[in-house]
């Protein structure tokens, strides 16, 4: 079950209207690395979790995506404006001013449409983790460089709040994964002697040797870093 609080996660402003940059900021909306594509695999790799704990972090998650999803689509609203204006829309696509009469779309900067084939759920829960924290690290460069190429103090305030999530969000799939024990995909890691070679196919240059002791792959604990 659902339920919808109108109240936005933080308030939007934006300074003046923009169309240009509304339709950068779109990529954020339904574009690969978008809130829309957060939201839809969190929960959909959620259906099969039998963790407890595990399976309300992925839908807290994905619920406060939803809310990043309903903040950047009220910025593209408001940088938009009330004119039509399919002549003078001189980057990316054209089809708010043509067929939604500026309402946000679930589309990228580009005007493709948003895709199922953005969503990556596996059953493993260290794969999906794995690719989760991934989509997080991606999601923040994404903000990072949309706060480059504005200086709208309204939009750049709701970006620096919507990149700073994502880390948190990384975090906390990091600190689920660290907690995971060896099943799946973890299982019977670097056993075999295949398992231990490194190929140096690249030549000159052996910056790599050969893996003694392969191990399943770890996070560091920030909050565990930082309590001395």
């Amino acid at each position: 079950m659902f339920k919808h609080d109108k109240q936005l996660l933080m308030d939007v402003k934006v300074d003046r209207v923009n169309p240009s940059y509304a339709v950068m900021l779109q990529d954020q909306l339904g574009g690969p690395h978008g809130e829309m594509k957060a939201a839809m695999q969190y929960l959909s790799q959620s259906f099969r979790i039998k963790d407890p704990a595990v399976k309300d972090l992925f839908l807290d998650i994905a619920a406060e995506e939803m809310s990043h999803m309903e903040m950047v689509a009220t910025a593209v609203n408001l940088l938009n404006g009330h004119k039509v204006d399919a002549i003078n829309a001189n980057i990316g696509n054209i089809e708010a001013h043509l067929t939604s009469g500026l309402a946000p779309m679930m589309t990228n900067s580009s005007g493709y449409p948003w895709t199922a084939a953005y969503i990556e759920t596996t059953g493993d829960l260290a794969a999906d983790l794995l690719s989760n924290i991934s989509a997080e690290q991606r999601a923040k460069v994404v903000y990072e460089y949309l706060y480059r190429q504005i200086n709208d103090n309204g939009v750049r305030e709701m970006i620096d709040f919507l990149l700073n999530r994502e880390e948190a969000h990384n975090t906390l799939f990091r600190q689920a994964f660290n907690e995971l024990a060896e099943t799946g995909s973890l299982q019977d890691w670097g056993v075999t002697e295949d398992s231990k070679i490194y190929f140096d196919l690249s030549t000159p240059g052996k910056y790599f040797d050969r893996l003694n002791n392969p191990q399943a792959p770890k996070f560091s604990a920030p909050d565990k870093q930082n309590a001395h």
